[in-house]
């Protein structure tokens, strides 16, 4: 019964990262007309830029504020530079810029940002409901009831 539980909740949690993914993709798709595959690359780009000011020595809210101005520059330059030159193109050339655009984006972020792996401090305690972890044994974090 206890692993049961597991691999539900597991796939539940599973199912919500994958359903927000899918509704990134739609959104930027029916915004735009272009199927963006660097979404992803984007996400990481910003993440290695949140953990690159930080080590500068920023506040976590300073670095934030910094890496939304990174990602907003990085999609107006994608937008100049990639996307606007392909304007009335077959939708398999934007489908392929995006690719492309993909790899650009990984390389660059290890290239400004370091390829170490750093950890990053999120000030947030995860305990586990101990009444739940004793009757069950499955680990609840406490933050998920909070919220």
């Amino acid at each position: 019964m206890q692993f049961f539980l597991e691999v539900t909740l597991s796939g539940l949690l599973s199912g919500l990262m994958y359903s927000l993914v899918a509704l990134g993709f739609v959104l930027i798709y029916k915004a735009s007309g272009v199927f963006n595959f660097a979404q992803g690359a984007m996400v990481y780009f910003a993440a290695l830029a949140v953990v690159g000011l930080m080590e500068k020595g920023m506040p976590m809210w300073a670095a934030i504020i910094g890496a939304f101005v990174v990602m907003i520059l990085v999609g107006l330059a994608t937008e100049r530079f990639v996307l606007r030159k392909l304007v009335n193109q077959p939708p398999i050339t934007l489908f392929m810029a995006t690719i492309g655009l993909t790899f650009f984006l990984e390389g660059l972020g290890p290239l400004l940002f370091g390829s170490e792996v750093r950890p990053i401090d999120l000030g947030i305690v995860d305990e586990p409901i101990m009444s739940v972890m004793d009757s069950i044994g499955i680990g609840i974090s406490k933050r998920l009831l909070q919220n």
